[in-house]
């Protein structure tokens, strides 16, 4: 029977998380680790001086990291030991500019209910890779289902949230300290939300067959996340996002910026004292007027409570530029592989992170094209020198099984950067 957390952990499962919560402590304690922080928070300060790098693993972790190859034997254990070696091999294997902490972090146990209905999805089996899904949807007609919605309501479950930060500090805590770090979504953009409930066709559809309807699923949606981001402030569950928290679709949160002056440790971090992201990239076949008028109305109440916020993930943003720019300290903007480079940094200048997520499919192919990759990246480097840059590879869904290439794409874009701004 494997064991689901540390009360049943074996002597040899808690010898190898103990190993490797060593090395991490060496890693986090290299000194090139206070470079990078200084540098992320130059960047994320406005104050950038030279593009940043993260090369992100998730989404390969069977090829570079394979679940079958570890060595713990117990499932609460195995689930461990795999986070912390992809932290190993981040340092060790990619060398970019991400950051290993000196701590173990923990989080609290929050559960949420549906909105009262349910959609069902169809999987299609590709060996336990990422692959295409289909769903049922659950809501058709707007104008008569629409009543059947409910906002979600949240729980904590305190007893458990405390298990587990036993459970951590039993195994660690004389190695590593524990710490919390909040994470509880990923994107208040509603659309994802919008399309699991009614269907991606149906979601563009109805802009022009039930504009009512859509309008007010949209309200509805725009209520419960505000009702959302209430619950988690009040209840004092929340934590700043000011380290090397993944923030937007891809960054690292480093700022002296947040949270704000009044934030009291004691009480919980405010909505106010996080990073927040919006984005729509399920809309982006929709013309800037329709996401004008049945989107961004919605997003903007709730990105606009967040102490500083970045808009955009897979979409291009070029011809919503207009509506974006709207909110209120909106810091960094995605620049994906289908957005105008020249454009964007014009838009942008010195005053937003240019936050440029190379195509993935560049090193994702039989046979890499060195030349290809560095032909990208010279023509971002080139366009944006001298601004607040990131550059985030991330969405790779295979290397090829070659974990190498990870750390070559990094190597490249350092060299081209070298090339732009000096070694």
């Amino acid at each position: 029977m494997s064991d689901t957390s540390q009360s049943t952990i074996r002597e040899k499962d808690r010898a190898i998380l103990r190993g490797l919560a060593s090395r991490i402590a060496e890693i986090a304690a290299d000194p090139i680790m206070e470079e990078r922080k200084s540098l992320w928070n130059k960047m994320n300060s406005l104050r950038g001086e030279r593009p940043m790098i993260l090369t992100e693993a998730m989404g390969i972790g069977d090829e570079a990291m394979p679940f079958n190859k570890l060595e713990c034997e117990g499932d609460w254990a195995k689930n461990l030991e795999r986070t912390m070696r992809e932290k190993i091999f981040h340092f060790e294997e990619i060398g970019d500019d991400f950051i290993v902490h000196p701590f173990i972090s923990w989080n609290n146990a929050i559960s949420a209910t549906d909105y009262g209905v349910q959609s069902v999805t169809h999987r299609t089996d590709n060996e336990g890779k990422m692959a295409s899904y289909s769903w049922d949807a659950a809501v058709g007609n707007l104008s008569e289902d629409l009543h059947k919605l409910k906002h979600r309501t949240f729980q904590h479950d305190k007893e458990m949230t405390e298990a587990g930060k036993s459970e951590l500090e039993s195994v660690f805590g004389d190695i590593m300290p524990l710490r919390h770090v909040a994470s509880y979504w990923w994107t208040q953009g509603l659309t994802i939300t919008a399309v699991n409930l009614i269907g991606l066709e149906e979601l563009m559809l109805k802009m022009y067959d039930e504009p009512e309807g859509l309008h007010a699923l949209m309200a509805f949606l725009r209520d419960d996340h505000m009702q959302q981001l209430d619950w988690y402030e009040a209840n004092g569950v929340l934590s700043p996002t000011v380290e090397c928290d993944s923030v937007g679709s891809g960054g690292c949160g480093y700022t002296d910026q947040l949270p704000q002056a009044d934030y009291d440790p004691t009480k919980g971090a405010r909505i106010r004292d996080l990073w927040g992201l919006s984005e729509s990239q399920e809309t982006v076949g929709v013309s800037p007027d329709l996401f004008a008028e049945f989107i961004f109305p919605y997003q903007l109440p709730i990105i606009s409570r967040f102490g500083l916020a970045c808009y955009g993930c897979c979409e291009p943003v070029d011809q919503r530029w207009s509506y974006i720019k709207q909110i209120p300290k909106l810091r960094r903007v995605s620049v994906s592989p289908w957005s105008n480079v020249e454009n964007m940094a014009e838009n942008l200048g010195q005053n937003y992170v240019y936050s440029r997520k190379p195509n993935p499919s560049h090193i994702s192919t039989e046979k890499l094209d060195e030349e290809l990759i560095r032909e990208e990246l010279r023509k971002v480097i080139v366009a944006t020198k001298g601004m607040n840059v990131e550059l985030v590879m991330k969405d790779v869904h295979t290397i090829n099984n070659e974990p190498v290439r990870l750390g070559r794409w990094t190597q490249i874009a350092r060299e081209e950067i070298d090339k732009v701004y000096g070694s």
